[in-house]
């Protein structure tokens, strides 16, 4: 009985899931879910930072990116927040592999009186109702805002129906995108609310779009952003992405056994699951878990990677099928709404960002603009490209973590240079990891209602 209880906390936090890749088989719809597989982590090393200074209390990058901020340091967020997930319908047409896609999925909290908006972006792969998204428009609307969170370029819904090319990660096209998903939303919410003045956040590779979105915002003063906030951005996402994917070189024989090396990790996290006292996946298991050290790091760094390849296997994916490019799916190919899904998700989860950068993405782009040579193209894909642009902006400053490991030598001095008193670095925190922290959260709020940083 405890068993199939078990059982069931699972499926139905599966069913719920809001980041997931679908496969349809035989008529059988199953969801792999990246983020179950961030609460299967498992670190060897449950480090708790010192009592002084900078009170965040996960030492180890890793473990804070997995963890997170213990419930008990987090802001008090008790009482109703009218979150809504709402449908911006487009004139896209879909294949039919695509035939429950109904439109661009995005999700708002309004205040019912005058208040400030802040527009969110998601990171790799996240939709607008992902677990950070979520956090973030919880603490915004009790500290008074009005929030409209945008769903990531590289989720496959925006891809789908809103993306001009249907090939994310060129920043200035999905800038472009961005832009346009929130003028048309901004027409369809301005009767229902009154704003004060915009704001701008995003996280990771959102935060590093963001920059993007606010530059071009000084052209066509739409919004005229108040501040704009980065979130543990990315400075180049080619060298945060390939950084990722490094996690899984030290795995048993490297990324080429992906499969086998996420079954092993499963089945020692589902044993684990089996044998303890737990009702469901939750602090208690998850803390549980950490502490029993069924991993080695280098282990958990690999998971953190198998999680983002999933979201990339997604967005690989509906980009090839959107633009017939062969890629992944026969040119030829056109998938049913009954075609198995199943081979496709393992081929993509096995093709690095190296693949998709070399193979895909440059091509595609090199094609549409000859003469573009890669390195111009890997220029357009970091924040020095718009360099002068952030120097100058004094509305815009980013928030990171000494230990952030998307960051390469070299790249947090350049954040400093480039932002100055414009940058907060905390000492510990991982990869947003520390997002939830009070301090963290009444720091970023107090940005954003700040005039001046």
């Amino acid at each position: 009985m405890r068993s199939k209880r078990k059982m069931n906390a699972v499926m139905s936090w599966l069913k719920n899931c809001d980041s997931c890749w679908w496969i349809e088989r035989k008529g059988t719809t199953m969801k792999i879910a990246s983020a179950l597989i961030v609460f299967l982590l498992i670190l060897p090393v449950f480090a708790w930072a010192g009592s002084t200074g900078y009170r965040y209390p996960i030492d180890d990058s890793y473990a804070a990116t997995i963890l997170g901020t213990p419930q008990n340091l987090r802001p008090d967020t008790r009482g109703e927040v009218p979150i809504k997930t709402m449908v911006l319908e487009t004139d896209q047409k879909k294949p039919e592999i695509f035939f429950y896609d109904r439109g661009l999925r995005y999700t708002v909290a309004f205040q019912d009186r005058k208040a400030p908006l802040v527009f969110l972006i998601a990171g790799t792969g996240g939709s607008s109702k992902s677990a950070k998204i979520v956090a973030l428009i919880t603490n915004l609307y009790h500290a008074g805002f009005h929030v409209i969170a945008l769903p990531s370029p590289t989720f496959p819904n925006f891809i789908i129906n809103a993306s001009a090319t249907h090939v994310p990660g060129n920043l200035l096209e999905d800038a472009v995108d961005l832009y346009r998903v929130m003028e048309q939303i901004w027409s369809q919410s301005r009767g229902r609310i009154e704003v004060s003045y915009f704001s701008l956040a995003g996280y990771s590779l959102g935060g590093t779009e963001a920059a993007f979105v606010a530059r071009l915002d000084e052209e066509r003063k739409v919004f005229d952003f108040r501040r704009v906030l980065m979130l543990n951005p990315a400075v180049s996402l080619y060298n945060s992405v390939s950084r990722i994917d490094g996690l899984l070189d030290p795995i048993p024989g490297g990324p080429r056994k992906i499969g086998t090396f996420y079954n092993r990790v499963m089945a020692k996290s589902t044993e684990f699951y089996r044998k303890g006292d737990f009702v469901a996946i939750d602090d208690d298991f998850l803390f549980a878990a950490y502490q029993a050290q069924i991993l080695k790091r280098d282990e958990a760094g690999g998971m953190i990677a198998v999680s983002f390849r999933i979201s990339s296997a997604g967005m690989i994916f509906a980009s090839d099928v959107m633009t017939h490019g062969g890629f992944v799916v026969p040119k030829n190919r056109e998938l049913k709404n009954s075609d198995s899904l199943h081979d496709y998700f393992w081929t993509t989860l096995h093709l690095s960002f190296m693949d998709y950068f070399n193979e895909y993405f440059a091509p595609y782009f090199q094609n549409r603009y000859p003469g573009l040579t890669k390195e111009e193209l890997l220029e357009t894909l970091s924040l020095r490209s718009i360099e002068s642009y952030l120097a100058s902006s004094a509305k815009i400053g980013v928030i990171t973590n000494e230990d952030d490991f998307i960051l390469a030598p070299g790249e947090l001095d350049y954040l400093r240079r480039v932002f100055g008193p414009r940058l907060k670095v905390y000492p510990r925190g991982g990869h947003l990891g520390n997002l939830e922290y009070r301090d963290n959260m009444a720091f970023l709020i107090d940005r954003l209602r700040s005039p001046t940083w």
